[in-house]
This record gives C-alpha cells, sequence and structure tokens, in this order.
C-alpha cells in the first residue's frame, strides 16, 4: 500500500460527473476507489486510471453490496480521505401522479438510500481515524424546484439535511457536505432539458474546475451547503 497517496471514493463512476472526477483524481496523484452498475464501464475506466486504482461493480441502492465495497476499499486503503457520493438516478420527466410507486422508489433507493448506506459504511472508520471529508452530490433542485421532476427534488432536498444533520453528528471530525454542482451536460441533464443541455459545460471541463475545489475541502466546511465553481 502506498500511504502517501490520497484515497478518493467516488461512487456512480462510470459516466457523467462520477467517471470525469475518477480521471480528474487519478491525474492529480489521488487513488480512486470507485464504484457503479455499467460493468462495460467500469472495464473501460480501469483501463484508463491502471492498476492502482480499485473499481468495482455496486448497486448503491443494495446496502448489502455497499458494506462489500466498503469493506474491501478499507481492507485495501484504509479510511479514505474523500468520499463523493456521486451516484444519482432521476425520474422520467411527468407530473407526480403520473409517476408509478417502482419509479419514485428507484430514486428515493438511489439518491437517499445509497447515500445514507456509504455514510454508514465509511464513516466509522473514518471518526476512528478523525479525519476526512464526505460529499454528498445535491442539486440546484434540492434547494429550488421545478415542475415534473417532483421525486428528484424531493431527494435532492433530503441530501441537504441528512448531510446537515449529519454534520451534527459528527462534530466535525468527519466533515459532511451537501453540494451543489451546478448544471452539467451530461445524459441525466439531457434527460429533462433534452438538446438545450448542450448549452452548458461538459463534465470534463467542470471537473477539472471542481476537483480542485473538491481537494480543498475540510473540517471548516463541515455543514455547509455549497456550490461548485
Amino acid at each position: 500500500m502506498n500511504y502517501g497517496m490520497k484515497t478518493v471514493v467516488i461512487t456512480g463512476c462510470t459516466r457523467g460527473l462520477g467517471k470525469a472526477m475518477a480521471e480528474r483524481f487519478a491525474a492529480e496523484g489521488w487513488r480512486v476507489a470507485g464504484c457503479g452498475r455499467s460493468l462495460s464501464g467500469l472495464k473501460a475506466l480501469s483501463g484508463t486510471l491502471g492498476p492502482a486504482h480499485f473499481l468495482t461493480a455496486c448497486d448503491v441502492a443494495d446496502d448489502s453490496a455497499v458494506k462489500a465495497f466498503a469493506t474491501t476499499v478499507l481492507d485495501r486503503f484504509g479510511p479514505p480521505d474523500l468520499v463523493l457520493n456521486n451516484a444519482a438516478v432521476i425520474n422520467p420527466n411527468a407530473p407526480l401522479w403520473e409517476i408509478d410507486a417502482e419509479a419514485f422508489g428507484q430514486v428515493m433507493d438511489v439518491n437517499i438510500k445509497g447515500t445514507a448506506s456509504v455514510m454508514r459504511h465509511f464513516l466509522p472508520a473514518m471518526m476512528k481515524a478523525g479525519r476526512g471529508v464526505i460529499v454528498n452530490f445535491s442539486s440546484g433542485w434540492g434547494r429550488s424546484t421545478s415542475a415534473e421532476v417532483a421525486p428528484y427534488c424531493a431527494s435532492k432536498f433530503a441530501i441537504e439535511g441528512l448531510s446537515q444533520a449529519a454534520a451534527q453528528e459528527t462534530g466535525g471530525k468527519v466533515a459532511i457536505i451537501p453540494l451543489n454542482p451546478g448544471i452539467i451536460d451530461t445524459d441525466m441533464l439531457r434527460s429533462t432539458f433534452g438538446e438545450s443541455a448542450g448549452n452548458y459545460p461538459d463534465a470534463t471541463a467542470w471537473a477539472a474546475r471542481a476537483v480542485p475545489f473538491l481537494m480543498k475541502l475540510g473540517p471548516r466546511d463541515n455543514g455547509k451547503p455549497l456550490t461548485a465553481p
């Protein structure tokens, strides 16, 4: 184990912001421990990052899978310096009453329960070490609302509350931060904005600005609702 390297855990690392962050952190000399659901995406990213990093399949909606992922990461690398709860899904554009219970539940299972599971299984080791930062990805729709994305808004408003309450529980030993990443041209944005998503920066350009910002987060930021530059 190279104890000189910092470790970042990234969920949902096979596409969009997760993939772009993984590539950027690796380029900055960090060790990446990532998970995602796309086997082909994991294979491609592993080939890009190389053997110093750890990537594996994990559905964050499955608490037992998250526990296994966290156990492996902790055994290999010890408590991470930074955890990025990035994995998320969004509902198809529709009024709330047209979104069935299964679709609504999937948003909650991934966006809220998945985030909580990652925190549940990494926080004890991080608290024992007395250091580290967990960033829970929120959204502009975690601080404001729009029609036809009510489930997603609900999930991201929950991330804000979950993060700020957990930040009180850690007392700053581990900083817990809800982060609005801004508006970025990703597959998720295109599912709601359509072609107009192309008017916004892509994930790679976003990561070039956001990763240096994320690397500097620390205890002073505990509980603060932040927005990426």
